[in-house]
């Protein structure tokens, strides 16, 4: 599982090139982007293409080449391999037929631009692509509205004032968003900004709204439930028995205290 750059064709590690020009086969999302990126490294391995709509006919091609004594190398046209983008198939077809995978780390998208994001070193999540359909946008975004971690997501350029709409109509005016743009390439850009003024920001020039996207949400913000020891107590017993946002829906009725601080509560008491 070999990362590849995320842009600049320099973002390679050198781990990556030894195992690029020593593997027998290398299984690539497309073969086009990927010859660009083994010409510019000097490297000749022989292809095959695997991607979303071919994946599990790949996967036996590439079991048969391991089956062989072959080692095969996979790459995504950009970053890490089965990060929203194919690979995840092929990898639990490998280990199930008792074959090593070995992650060759490198470039990703997400990770570089929440290191220039300066957000809190708290954590994050990562959600990759959101829904194209905007109905099923908006029920994904009411669902992570209530998690205190900053949201990432990768998003295409056709859709980004779409998505940038939908965030704020989700989640209000005050979270802070980040706009990581193009990242390692010619015209990257990183710009950050209240979900308020984000619509007029990225409509006010066409050009910021070219490229793909790493788009970064700042989390929501926490509050310490001081006093309601009851609403604790019967959320404690709901979750026993009922899924997280059912539980923190019925405790909110039975105690009127917030669904959405009961909702994060249920969250961390699941994940912990």
């Amino acid at each position: 599982m070999v990362a590849t750059p995320i842009g600049n064709l320099r973002d390679i590690t050198l781990r990556a090139i030894d195992v690029l020009t020593t593997v027998s086969l290398i299984a690539a999302e497309d073969t086009r982007v990927t010859a660009t990126l083994l010409r510019a490294h000097g490297i000749g391995a022989p292809m095959i293409s695997l991607h979303r709509h071919n994946e599990r006919h790949a996967a036996e091609k590439v079991l048969a080449s391991l089956a062989a004594g072959l080692s095969v190398a996979l790459v995504s046209d950009a970053g890490t391999p089965a990060v929203s983008d194919p690979g995840a198939l092929l990898v639990r077809a490998v280990r199930d037929a008792g074959y090593p995978v070995v992650p060759i780390p490198g470039a990703n998208a997400a990770i570089a631009a929440l290191s220039a994001a300066g957000l809190p070193d708290n954590g994050f999540l990562f959600h990759g692509f959101l829904p194209a359909r905007q109905s099923a946008r908006k029920s994904v975004l009411a669902e992570l509205k209530p998690i205190a971690y900053p949201l990432v997501f990768y998003e295409a350029p056709h859709r980004i004032v779409e998505l940038t709409e939908d965030l704020q109509t989700v989640f209000g005016d005050e979270r802070t968003i980040t706009y990581a743009r193009e990242i390692t390439k010619r015209f990257e850009s990183i710009h950050a900004c209240v979900l308020s003024e984000a619509l007029a920001w990225l409509t006010a020039d066409t050009d910021r709204q070219r490229g793909e996207f790493v788009v970064i949400v700042s989390g929501a913000e926490q509050r310490e439930d001081k006093g309601d020891e009851d609403a604790t107590r019967v959320l404690g017993i709901l979750l026993d028995v009922l899924p997280v946002s059912q539980a923190a829906s019925v405790a909110a009725k039975i105690t009127g205290a917030r669904k959405n601080e009961l909702y994060e509560m249920a969250l961390k008491r699941k994940t912990s």
